[in-house]
């Protein structure tokens, strides 16, 4: 799926990947794709909890060596 935006949280610890991803969040529109890449472990946790209680969708995910990569849709 095309992203609208890419988010690169790489070499971030938390809690800023997820601080990021809420500001990149705030900037798109309803329906959009951000697409975001990270190296801290734990962030998949929190984004998985974080688009729940947003109402927004994990729709796809992947590893790429150390890197996760999402694309969460805004609710």
């Amino acid at each position: 799926m095309k992203s609208d935006k890419v988010l690169d949280a790489k070499g971030l610890a938390c809690p800023m990947p997820i601080v990021r991803t809420k500001k990149a969040m705030n900037e798109l529109e309803s329906g959009q794709v951000l697409e975001v890449h990270a190296t801290d472990k734990g962030f998949k946790n929190d984004l998985a909890a974080w688009s729940k209680s947003g109402g927004h969708e994990v729709i796809e995910q992947a590893e790429e060596g150390d890197v996760l990569k999402f694309q969460v849709k805004k609710g």
